[in-house]
């Protein structure tokens, strides 16, 4: 049985009259298609109070407040005093937004839509909130006000921009959020910024009624559609539509403050066609890149134990997957220092069928002081070892392994004697600046095994 699928709809205006006719039709129509939240976006004075109503009505409702730079002619005092009061007045307000530039119709003086854009920003400071930014042919102008304000916290939406400009995007704390657009045959630029940015910085919308995407083109969107963005965004990055739509759910719940995700820590957690399991937060290393010192989730999965589990608990956990390729002992631990767990659970799994295959920093023998290869044979399938450095000092830098330079020799003799044991035997490196990957490949090579490169922004 597959996760089910969990999807927001974190850009919409859903109070346009265009809905009036089939309401209700139209919310179901989201719900039978993975839609479990949206975020209405004021526009206006008189969008945003609607946007405020409709989050007081509705439970999967959030709203957020704010003047589209086409209407930057009506924020005077006693707006701005309004939209202000609007985002106190409702604790599901949870941006201030959409607000920004928009020099490509031109709807509004320039000056003026600079001016109501810095106000906004500094209102958002102010009130501790997110910004929903609109951007269009303003991309350089947009980011330069942002930075002048010191905004951190935002999203980019309906993102139009290259790759290189989602990069500053992303170096200013930014997501960016993809619209049905990505669905358009031309739009290879979106295409390559959904490939190429970290999937934990990317949101989902429908800016509907408009934007609808490929096969609706042309008529009215509604968040149910939403459904089309996040599979087109799973075919691109070889993912599931469920991994998007959980991955997604969590950043908007972490951008947000929506609690529409399911935050229990996971023993067993599902990535693709693969069963992951978390049974240790503990290392051999403390590596100065790993994602955990930051926080505890991998696509969506949170995975901060707050004890090791058992056998019991944790076959409990595994339960009867289907579907699944093959189990990984891997989480934000090294599964190795819990050897004989790990020994229990793959035999009573290679029982089942399922293949087997670990993570591992390779310094288990070093941990255990005893060669635990040959322990594994026959229950383990594959084996990938993070060599991560092409030698002993830069090993040493990156991973703060506590034995030393015995630490990269360690993980050399267990990559040279697991093919011994172990039918495919991979090392890998992270690609952290200033890391020679070509000469870890070698390094790999010479220990007559497989090397593969991991992404340094990339987590699981």
């Amino acid at each position: 049985m597959r996760p089910q699928l969990t999807l927001i709809d974190t850009h919409c205006h859903v109070y346009y009259p265009d809905f009036q006719a089939d309401w209700e039709q139209m919310l179901a129509r989201a719900e039978e298609n993975g839609v479990r939240g949206m975020v209405v976006v004021g526009a206006d004075l008189a969008s945003s109070r609607q946007a405020v109503a409709l989050a007081s009505q509705y439970e999967m409702f959030y709203c957020t407040v704010g003047i589209h730079p086409h209407d930057v002619l009506q924020a005077d005092e006693a707006a701005m005093d309004e939209i202000r009061q609007l985002a106190r007045s409702s604790a599901k307000c949870v941006a201030i937004g959409e607000i920004g530039l928009d020099f490509y119709r031109d709807r509004s003086p320039r000056d003026i839509q600079r001016r109501v854009f810095d106000r906004f920003l500094r209102l958002s400071r102010e009130l501790d909130k997110p910004v929903v930014i609109h951007d269009r042919d303003a991309h350089q102008e947009t980011l330069v006000q942002i930075r002048a304000a010191g905004i951190h916290n935002g999203v980019m939406h309906c993102f139009s921009g290259d790759l290189d400009f989602a990069r500053q995007c992303l170096e200013q704390g930014l997501y960016i959020s993809i619209p049905g657009t990505v669905t358009y045959p031309s739009n290879d630029q979106l295409r390559e910024v959904v490939r190429s940015t970290p999937l934990e910085r990317l949101l989902l919308e429908t800016d509907c009624p408009y934007l609808s995407p490929v096969p609706h083109r042309g008529k009215r969107n509604e968040p149910a559609y939403t459904r089309i963005t996040a599979e087109t965004v799973a075919k691109l990055r070889g993912l599931t539509v469920e991994d998007v739509g959980r991955i997604t759910t969590m950043n908007a719940g972490r951008l947000f403050g929506i609690p529409l995700w399911d935050s229990s820590t996971k023993l067993a957690y599902q990535i693709r066609n693969a069963l992951y399991l978390n049974i240790t937060n503990r290392c051999s290393n403390s590596c100065t890149f790993c994602a955990k010192f930051d926080e505890f989730t991998v696509k969506g999965h949170n995975l901060l134990l707050d004890h090791e589990p058992g056998f019991d608990e944790l076959m409990a956990a595994i339960g009867q997957p289907k579907d699944i390729d093959e189990v990984v002992f891997c989480g934000f631990g090294e599964s190795l220092l819990r050897l004989e767990l790990v020994k229990q659970v793959a035999a009573a799994l290679k029982k089942r069928g399922y293949r087997i295959r670990i993570n591992s920093d390779g310094q288990a023998n070093l941990v255990h002081g005893r060669n635990i290869l040959p322990e594994l044979a026959g229950l383990v399938d594959s084996i990938s070892v993070s060599l991560n450095a092409p030698d002993a000092a830069t090993y040493g830098t990156l991973c703060n392994t506590p034995f030393g330079a015995a630490g990269f020799q360690g993980i050399c003799d267990f990559l040279r004697e697991a093919p011994h044991h172990i039918p495919e035997v991979t090392a890998t490196a992270v690609t952290v600046p200033g890391v020679d990957m070509e000469a870890c490949r070698r390094v790999a090579e010479s220990l007559g095994v497989q090397f593969r490169v991991r992404e340094y922004a990339e987590v699981g």
